[in-house]
C-alpha cells in the first residue's frame, strides 16, 4: 500500500475523511461515528488504518469509551495489512490504555491479544503454513467463530500478504509450495492461480510473472574522483 492510500483510501468517504483530519478526531462524541465505519470496513472488505487508529486514540484519551470487541476488530484488520507496520502502531496504543475495570464484562482482549501477536509474527516472518496451522487449532476456535468469522474476505486477505511476498521473492514456485502458503489445494488451489492470471506447467510449476522485485539486473555504478579530491584524502591518510 502506497503512503498516499494509506493516508488516504480511496474508499474513504468524505464525512469520515473530515473527521479523521481535523481536530474532530479527537473530539469523543465522534467514537461512534468511528466505530460504524470500522463495521462497515469489516463487511465490505475495505480497510481504513488511520481511522481505526483515530478509535484507539479516543480510547486511550477516554477510557470509559473502550470497547474491546471494536479493538479486537481493528486488530484483526490490521492482520491484513501485513508486513507494513499498522498492527504495531494499533499495539503501541493499547500499551498505553489505561484499563478499565468498571464493566462488568469479561474482557476478551487479555486473551486473545498474545494470540493475534502470534499470527502477526508468523505473518511478518512469512511462516505462512505455520500460520495457518496455528489460526486453525483449537486453542483460536475463539478469535475464529467470535471475530474473523465477521471480517468478511479475511482468508483471502491474508492470502494476498502471502501472495505479496511471493511476487516479490520467487519467479517460479511448487504447486504445493504455494498451496501450503495459501491453504488451498487441488481444485481451490487452480482456481486461485487461474484468478491470478498466473500459469502452471505439467510438473506443477507455476510462474510468476516478472516484476521489479522479483528480478535480479546487474547494475553498473561508475564514480569519478577528481585529482584535487583524491589529494585531499592522501593527505588525510598521510595525517593519520
Amino acid at each position: 500500500m502506497s503512503a498516499n492510500n494509506w493516508t488516504k483510501p480511496a474508499s474513504r468517504p468524505q464525512d469520515i475523511d473530515n473527521l479523521v483530519s481535523g481536530v474532530d478526531r479527537y473530539n469523543p462524541s465522534n467514537v461512534s461515528i468511528l466505530e460504524d465505519y470500522l463495521y462497515h470496513q469489516i463487511r465490505s472488505e475495505e480497510y481504513d488504518c488511520l481511522a481505526n487508529l483515530a478509535i484507539l486514540k479516543l480510547y486511550q484519551f477516554n477510557p470509559d469509551l473502550y470497547n474491546p470487541d471494536v479493538v479486537i476488530n481493528i486488530l484483526v484488520k490490521a492482520l491484513t495489512a501485513t508486513p507494513a507496520p499498522d498492527f504495531n502502531l494499533c499495539i503501541s496504543l493499547l500499551d498505553e490504555r489505561t484499563p478499565n475495570t468498571q464493566s462488568d464484562e469479561p474482557d476478551p482482549l487479555p486473551v486473545l491479544l498474545p494470540l493475534l501477536r502470534q499470527l502477526q509474527d508468523l505473518l511478518y516472518k512469512c511462516r505462512f503454513p505455520a500460520f495457518w496451522k496455528t489460526y486453525g487449532s483449537g486453542e483460536y476456535e475463539s478469535l475464529r467463530d467470535n471475530y474473523t468469522v465477521e471480517v468478511t474476505g479475511f482468508e483471502n486477505a491474508i492470502r494476498q500478504v502471502a501472495i505479496r511476498a511471493v511476487t516479490t521473492t520467487f519467479t517460479r514456485i511448487d504447486s504445493k509450495r504455494l498451496g501450503s502458503y495459501l491453504n488451498l489445494d487441488g481444485k481451490d488451489l487452480d482456481a486461485y492461480v487461474k484468478a491470478l492470471g498466473w500459469s502452471v506447467d505439467n510438473a506443477g510449476i507455476i510462474s510468476v510473472p516478472p516484476n521489479p522485485d522479483n528480478q535480479i539486473e546487474a547494475t553498473v555504478v561508475q564514480e569519478q574522483i577528481k585529482l584535487p579530491q583524491l589529494a585531499r584524502v592522501i593527505a588525510h591518510a598521510v595525517k593519520a
